[in-house]
């Protein structure tokens, strides 16, 4: 129940990513900056909290222990995540990336098989691969059905390439945050806390994202100073908080998948705060009937995964 509600904290701040970034290219902001000044704003504050608890030199060490899988995860979890995400929200409204995103619900779990865990039995010892536990699975398309409903209406006068361009980087998003997040939690072993493991991601990211701002230079030229002040925004609340809120709910859970399950599905309520975020600065419309079926319908799916979630 803790995750849950840490998840959902985690959720509220992951909105700002979804209505800052479209705001940013309705105002003429290229996506490379978008992604790549998010994860420069992050490391000094990362560098700073490490450095503060005294667990940087822990970070290095097993960064140099696995160089390659670090920097094959991490991009798969910041890069292959980030970079989609925020190029869809030059084709799509932010409703539509964020209804998009929480395909990553489902993802998550399907993605179970993919990872093992050790367990004692009569012959010692023994690993044993994942299961997909189908009660989480069948909660989380409750969920979806909601997120569906909520952007049912508006979907029917989207264009076909803004929903090609806005739907399909952020199908290959929902799938690479999970995977890269539950690779690095099982590459990490539990020898590096949150902090420690987000500050490494970022840091193993940052050649790539070195690249995409030479291409930026190149192609639109240097960030506007709106751009520059809402990406560092979206870096704190973000890059920081939620991600730092997030990584820490699934650490607690990660050896169950079930409960793992349970955190990754609050990503649902996504939907809902990107809502309200988008009538109050964007000056949206408010959600019809059959979207506010939508929200109690993600509000029920989630209030069955705090109650079943000793149980998964």
């Amino acid at each position: 129940m803790k995750e849950i509600v840490i998840g959902i904290f985690a959720s509220m701040f992951f909105a700002v990513t979804f209505i800052l970034n479209r705001s940013m290219e309705l105002s003429g902001g290229s996506w490379l900056w978008s992604s790549s000044l998010r994860f420069y704003f992050m490391v000094p504050f990362l560098l700073l909290i490490v450095f503060m608890r005294r667990n940087l030199k822990e970070v290095l060490v097993e960064m140099a222990k696995y160089p390659l899988a670090w920097f094959c995860w991490s991009v798969v979890g910041f890069v292959l995540f980030y970079g989609p995400i925020t190029f869809a929200a030059a084709f799509g409204p932010g409703w539509l990336v964020a209804g998009t995103w929480q395909l990553t619900i489902i993802a998550g779990i399907l993605l179970g098989p993919l990872f093992y865990y050790t367990r004692e039995s009569d012959a010692g010892i023994i690993t044993v691969r994942q299961k997909i536990p189908y009660k989480a699975l069948g909660i989380s398309m409750v969920i979806f059905i909601g997120v569906v409903l909520i952007q049912w209406e508006k979907a029917q006068s989207i264009s076909l390439s803004a929903f090609m361009y806005g739907v399909v980087p952020v199908v290959i998003a929902a799938f690479a945050y999970p995977l890269g997040n539950r690779k690095m939690m099982e590459l990490c072993g539990g020898r590096l806390d949150t902090f420690q493991r987000i500050f490494g991601m970022t840091i193993a990211t940052l050649p790539v994202w070195l690249i995409v701002s030479v291409v930026g230079i190149v192609k639109v030229g240097l960030p506007s100073t709106g751009q520059v002040l809402q990406t560092f925004i979206v870096a704190v609340c973000s890059g920081i908080i939620a991600t730092t809120l997030f990584f820490f709910a699934t650490d607690r859970v990660r050896d169950n998948h079930g409960k793992l399950a349970s955190v990754e599905a609050t990503q649902s309520t996504q939907v809902i705060f990107v809502l309200i975020g988008e009538v109050v600065l964007l000056s949206s419309p408010l959600p019809s009937k059959l979207a506010t079926v939508g929200l109690v319908i993600i509000i029920v799916g989630m209030i069955l995964y705090s109650t079943l979630s000793k149980k998964l």
